[in-house]
């Protein structure tokens, strides 16, 4: 599958409209499972401050994971009480499966979460969610290990989140400061896109989503944030980083296969409007001379040490031979994953067979040139040979350079690449629904209906069917949940608060 040339599901950013009054712009999801004691503290100051600061209508979505205590009825008492609030119950445990199905289901077009313990300064809001609604980023993240964030925990934590960033810098090649921060943000668009690809239900679900972002070339905002560390978390150490390590491999090794279809998450290249008006312009065509260079320098010196180790067991044509042949397997193989996007094992022995004929057409250029050298001098020296076959070569790549990206990885706009994800949104396969469009703002959403009393945006007749999210190989990892959104009626009538 095309990476570098695909349009992608996901239109290119816009500055989104601030609605009509009483339109939720941003949803804060807040993830609990039995907090019966922290629940009302955090969500009073939480909607304290959103009121006090926050320019945009908002929602606090309260998703209860499972919990066995009087959470569900705090949850409750909340939302009859305060009209912002709206709570939601998963009947099983994991705070990646409570927001993937919160923000799913949710129609606001900026989603956020944050841990219930508020150890994030909740300063750090307004500039997390800002660039999203600007359109200027897809993700946003607080970051602990930034350089002016001013931070309070123990050792222990302080040793392990660094070590694990480390880990994540030296496996999956990531950039971002700080993964597990429970304080982050997505554009809705981004969400119904990406989600599908994320497989953790756990503590996992926060690394992967930026991971699986950051591979597809989306824009991740870092906010430095005031941390203090809740001395009453509840969360296993030792359980949490045991899971973390086995997804590092589990995503690793999904990358390295090219099994995940990031092409359908990209953005097209230039989100200013004046760039898409521009016509006729090769698609990557920048990225892809970048990359063929680095490939066939690459290359150039792999060839260059195979012609010196086979010219010393044979004579140069023959040593040639050879050289160009194990090169150009390489090359191909190369060129073919990281020069043009093409992932997976489809259409890859024709790929090769199509190299092979490149390198038929190289092979004759620079057997010309050697044959051309041993008639002009019958005993030529060996940097001689190199020289002419380093000249030989520059010409063999420019051609295959053109013949790679016309016949054997051609853009093709004919409809035969595997449809992008928004075609595949149909009755037939369950995925994430997309908002419908303002004809104002071409890649944003039209303004959205106000809230209506007694309702939210998770009400439904009956018991409502989600499935939790799609595996990378299509298979669905989750049953289906059978969600129930808590009422006000559900309060519990033993309850004394």
């Amino acid at each position: 599958m095309r990476t570098d040339t695909s349009p992608g599901t996901l239109p290119a950013r816009e500055h989104l409209p601030a609605g009509d009054a009483g339109t939720p712009v941003l949803d804060v999801v807040i993830p609990v499972y039995n907090e019966e004691k922290d629940l009302q503290p955090c969500v009073l100051r939480l909607h304290e401050h959103l009121k006090r600061t926050f320019p945009y209508a908002f929602r606090i979505t309260i998703a209860d994971n499972a919990s066995i205590d009087t959470t569900p009825q705090v949850a409750a008492r909340l939302e009859s009480e305060i009209p912002e609030v709206i709570s939601f119950r998963l009947e099983q445990k994991g705070r990646g499966r409570a927001l993937r199905t919160v923000w799913s289901a949710s129609d606001a077009p900026i989603l956020a979460y944050m841990d219930v313990d508020l150890s994030t300064d909740l300063n750090a809001l307004l500039p997390l969610v800002a660039p999203l609604i600007s359109g200027h980023s897809d993700l946003a993240i607080g970051s602990r290990l930034a350089r002016s964030s001013r931070v309070v925990r123990g050792a222990k934590r302080e040793f392990i989140s660094r070590t694990y960033n480390l880990i994540l810098r030296g496996s999956l090649q990531a950039r971002f400061s700080d993964a597990q921060c429970g304080f982050k943000a997505i554009r809705r668009d981004v969400a119904q896109a990406l989600l599908p690809l994320v497989e953790d239900t756990g503590w996992f679900f926060d690394t992967e989503m930026l991971v699986l972002a950051e591979r597809a070339g989306l824009r991740i905002h870092e906010v430095p944030v005031d941390w203090v560390d809740d001395p009453d978390s509840t969360v296993h150490i030792v359980k949490t980083a045991t899971e973390d390590l086995k997804g590092v491999w589990r995503v690793g090794k999904a990358l390295a296969s090219g099994s995940l279809p990031l092409d359908r998450v990209t953005r097209p290249f230039g989100d200013d409007p004046r760039d898409r008006d521009i016509q006729d312009v090769p698609k990557g065509l920048a990225r892809q001379l970048v990359g063929f260079c680095v490939v066939g320098g690459l290359s150039t010196l792999f060839y260059l040490v195979l012609y010196s180790l086979f010219r010393q067991f044979g004579g140069s044509q023959l040593a040639n031979a050879l050289a160009l042949l194990v090169s150009a397997v390489a090359n191909t193989a190369a060129n073919r994953r990281l020069t043009f996007g093409v992932r997976g094992r489809g259409g890859a022995v024709r790929h090769q067979a199509q190299g092979l004929v490149v390198f038929a057409i190289g092979l004759a250029l620079t057997s010309g040139s050697l044959a051309a050298l041993n008639a002009a001098s019958s005993n030529p020296a060996h940097s001689t040979e190199l020289a002419v076959l380093v000249a030989a070569n520059l010409a063999a790549t420019v051609l295959r350079f053109l013949l790679f990206r016309a016949w054997v990885f051609p853009d093709r706009g004919d409809g035969t690449e595997e449809p992008p994800l928004a075609a595949l949104n149909s009755p037939s396969s369950p995925t994430y629904s997309t908002a419908p469009q303002s004809p104002q703002y071409p890649g944003s959403y039209a303004p959205l209906p106000q809230r209506q009393p007694q309702q939210t945006a998770y009400d439904t007749a009956s018991t409502t069917q989600f499935r939790a999210g799609e595996a990378a190989d299509g298979t669905w990892r989750d049953a289906t949940m059978r969600l129930q959104p808590v009422r006000p009626h559900d309060t519990d009538p033993r309850n004394s608060r």
